[in-house]
């Protein structure tokens, strides 16, 4: 078998792309050869600190009954599943939206994670968003209310 050679340039360059990109992994084949450049994953990890966050927030910000009236409310933008949602594209960029902004139906609310693939949360009509009852982080479940929208 034939001693594989490592050209650390090029593995250099690929983690380059990984970091640009916003890239989990990288997989090149050539014949026999093959390289694999993945990023870490420290998905679980933020979302296992961002909890108590918003739970110590929530209890003290929002009131348990004002989080059950928002389950009721009309207008309530809920989750289609299990993740963790994102107010704003990517970290350090503004927020999709803001209460009081007007949106149309259709538009990019928040992102939710799960599995590793970001779903836009998109409202399903147009209206004014009169509250956000998720932070930024935060682990949401199936059903939840993440936004009033009226």
């Amino acid at each position: 078998m034939a001693k594989f050679e490592m050209d650390t340039e090029f593995v250099r360059k690929l983690a380059q792309i990984l970091h640009e990109t916003q890239l989990g992994e990288i997989e090149l084949a050539d014949g026999e050869r093959r390289i694999r450049v993945a990023r870490p994953t420290i998905v679980a990890a933020p979302a296992m600190v961002a909890a108590p966050v918003s739970a110590a927030s929530a209890t003290a910000g929002v009131p348990a009954a004002a989080a059950n009236d928002a389950a009721g409310h009309p207008g309530a933008v809920r989750s289609p599943i299990v993740g963790t949602a994102y107010l704003a594209p990517e970290p350090g960029k503004s927020n999709f939206v803001a209460v009081g902004d007007k949106v149309t139906a259709g538009q990019t609310l928040l992102i939710i994670e799960a599995m590793k693939t970001f779903n836009p949360i998109k409202a399903p009509k147009a209206g004014t968003i009169v509250r956000i009852l998720v932070e930024n982080a935060q682990p949401v479940e199936y059903g939840e209310p993440l936004m009033i929208l009226e």
